[in-house]
Parts: structure tokens; sequence; C-alpha cells
């Protein structure tokens, strides 16, 4: 059984930066595409950013330019990390690693961590 254990998350100021991880372990040769999302309150939980087994990032709009995501993976671990810089206040939200045990899209990912807290202030 695989299980995502996130860690970075916290404060920041507005322009300053924060590294998410987020390692995966167990059975993670079948983790396909891996990815961030993001729930402010009273909002739902939207794609931050995702990355393909060959590398290929994806970023929401408002994030590009800003966000960076990678991936590594050892025999017996997945880890992928979103690299954020100038931090804006509407960045503030708990953050979800998320990840796909198979080919399919990030949207029907069926292994989620536990979240992170990111807040930013002026």
């Amino acid at each position: 059984q695989v299980q995502l254990a996130e860690s970075g998350g916290g404060a920041a100021q507005v322009g300053g930066s924060l590294r998410l991880s987020c390692v995966a372990s167990g059975f993670t040769f079948r983790i396909g595409i891996m990815a961030w999302y993001r729930q402010a309150p009273g909002q739902q939980r939207d794609l931050v950013a995702s990355i393909t087994t060959g590398g290929m990032p994806y970023y929401v709009d408002s994030v590009k330019g800003r966000f960076t995501i990678s991936r590594e993976h050892t025999e017996n671990t997945a880890t992928v990390t979103l690299q954020m810089n100038n931090l804006k206040p509407e960045d503030a939200a708990v953050y979800y690693c998320a990840a796909n045990q198979g080919p399919g899209p990030i949207d029907a990912a069926d292994l989620w961590g536990q979240g992170t807290l990111v807040t930013v202030s002026s």
C-alpha cells in the first residue's frame, strides 16, 4: 500500500518562498502522474501543478513562472516537490499532494496526502 507524506508548509511573507515535498512510499512502481492541489477556506480544492512520469509539468496560469514542480524516484520512494517563489496572499491555502496509481489523468487520483498549510502575510 502506498502512502503520501507531505512536509514543508508554513508561513511566508509576500514575495517569499516555500518548498513543499511529498514522499510516496510503498508500491511506488505503480505511481503515475503526481500533483499538488490547494484549498483555501470556503473554496473548492483546485489543481495547482502536475507532473507526468516522464517529467512533463503542467501549471495553472496563476502560478506559472513562480512555482516549479519536480519529481524523483528511488527504488522504494517517489518524491514530488513544489518550489513556490514570489508568493502572493492568494497562494495561502492547504496544499495537498496527490497521485494516481496507474496511467490515468490526475483527476482520477486515488492517493492523497494529509495536507500542509501555507500562509502568506504582507
